[in-house]
C-alpha cells in the first residue's frame, strides 16, 4: 500500500493507494468520530462493492443511501435525497459519510456533508480512475446547473481518501477511458517527464498492470496533493488543474449531462486549448501531435462536436465559474509540462481553434 498527504495543516489527510482497500479498516476507521456511518453509492457501484464495505465498517452503525447513475443526475434533487436518509436515520454532527463510487458519488457526498447541520465529516472512497486520480482530492464538491455544470457547491475536505486499485478492475472501459483524460492533463500542465512516462506505458495502464496503475495513481495524487497545499481555495496555482475544463464544461453543458461523460469533455478541451497554444506561439506542432497521439491512443476524443461553433462555445463558457469581470479565463499549455491562465486571448483565435477541430468531425 502507498500512502500520501494532503497538507493542510488542522485539516491535512492521508491517501491511501493499492489493492483490496476497500476492506481495510485502517483505512477507515480511524477518520470516523461517532457511531454512525452514512455510505453514499449508485446503483451501479453498490450491487458491486456495498456489501464488502458495510463488513469492513461493521464496528459502526451504518446505513446507506444509493443514488441513480450518471452526470444527469447530479443536482440538487440527489442532495435532498442524501440529507432526507441523514435525517431520517436521526444522524447527528458526529456522523461521517462515505461516497462510494466515482466522481458524482464524491462531488455529491461531499458537498452534503459540507451542507448537512452546516458541516459534518466525510471520506472518499473512490472506484473509477477519474475520481482515483483527480475528484476525490482537494476537497472541491457540488452539483450541477442546466446553466452551468458544478455551479452549486462547496469546498470541503475529507478525513481521507481511500483508493482501491481493484475497482479499476470491473469499470467500463469507456469510463477508464475518462479518467485517463484528468491523467495526462497532469503531464501536460505539470510534468513533462510523466508525460513521457504515460506515452512509454499508456497500453500496460490500459491493460491494468499494476505497477503502472499505481505509478501512475501515485504520481497524480502527489502533484494534486502539492497544487492543493499551496492554493486549496483555487487563487492561484490552483487553476491549472482546470486545464481543458472550461471548453470541456461547454461540450458537457450544450450535449447534455452525460452524453459526453466529463473526463471525454476534458480530452477534447485540451485539444482546444493545446490548438490556442500552438496560435499563439506557445506550444509546437510537434508538441500538439503528440498530445492529440496519446490522447487517441486512451480511445479518448479529439474533436470537438461537429454542431457547436464559437458562439455556442461562448455562450456556455460565459457562464463558467472561473470567468472574472465578464472574461473568459482559459487555462493554455506552454508547451509539455508547463501552463498558464489567460484572459486576454482574441475571440477569434479561439473561434480559429474551434472551426480547424469541428473541420475534422
Amino acid at each position: 500500500m502507498e500512502q500520501l498527504k494532503v497538507d493542510l495543516g488542522s485539516r491535512s489527510y492521508p491517501i491511501f493507494i493499492g489493492s483490496g482497500l476497500i476492506s481495510a479498516a485502517d483505512c477507515f476507521a480511524p477518520y470516523v468520530r461517532g457511531r454512525d456511518v452514512m455510505i453514499v453509492s449508485n446503483e451501479t457501484v453498490a450491487p458491486l462493492y456495498l456489501e464488502k464495505l458495510e463488513k469492513t465498517l461493521s464496528g459502526f452503525n451504518v446505513h446507506s443511501v444509493i443514488l441513480k447513475d450518471g452526470e444527469q443526475y447530479k443536482n440538487l434533487d440527489g442532495i435532498e435525497s442524501i440529507i432526507t436518509a441523514l435525517l431520517r436515520n436521526d444522524a447527528g454532527r458526529d456522523v461521517t459519510l462515505v461516497a462510494l463510487g466515482g466522481g458524482v458519488v464524491g462531488d455529491m457526498t461531499g458537498f452534503a456533508a459540507a451542507c448537512y447541520q452546516r458541516g459534518v465529516d466525510f471520506i472518499q472512497c473512490a472506484t473509477t480512475l477519474l475520481a482515483h486520480v483527480d475528484s476525490s482530492v482537494g476537497g472541491k464538491t457540488g452539483v450541477n446547473h442546466p446553466l452551468g455544470k458544478n455551479m452549486i457547491g462547496a469546498f470541503h475536505q475529507p478525513k481521507s481518501v481511500v483508493i482501491d486499485t481493484d475497482t479499476l478492475r470491473t469499470l467500463d472501459r469507456r469510463q477508464l477511458s475518462a479518467g485517463l483524460a484528468e491523467v495526462i492533463k497532469y503531464g501536460i500542465m505539470w510534468d513533462s517527464d510523466f508525460f513521457r512516462f504515460l506515452e512509454d506505458s499508456m497500453d500496460s495502464i490500459m491493460s491494468l498492470d499494476e505497477e503502472s496503475l499505481v505509478r501512475t495513481i501515485k504520481t497524480c495524487c502527489s502533484i494534486k496533493a502539492e497544487v492543493v497545499h499551496e492554493d486549496e481555495r483555487e487563487s492561484g496555482v490552483r487553476a491549472l488543474l482546470n486545464l481543458g475544463h472550461t471548453f470541456g464544461h461547454a461540450i458537457e453543458c450544450h450535449e447534455g449531462y452525460g452524453v459526453w461523460l466529463h473526463g471525454e469533455g476534458v480530452a477534447a478541451g485540451m485539444v482546444c486549448a493545446a490548438r490556442v497554444a500552438v496560435y499563439l506561439g506557445r506550444m509546437s506542432e510537434d508538441e500538439f501531435r503528440r498530445i492529440t497521439a496519446l490522447l487517441e491512443r486512451a480511445s479518448l476524443p479529439v474533436q470537438v462536436p461537429a454542431d457547436m461553433n464559437y458562439d455556442i462555445f461562448y455562450e456556455n463558457m460565459i457562464h463558467d465559474k472561473k470567468v472574472r469581470n465578464g472574461r473568459i479565463r482559459y487555462v493554455i499549455p506552454d508547451g509539455i509540462g508547463h501552463a498558464g491562465v489567460l484572459d486576454d486571448i482574441p475571440a477569434e483565435l479561439v473561434s480559429r481553434a474551434i472551426e480547424d477541430l469541428r473541420k475534422k468531425c
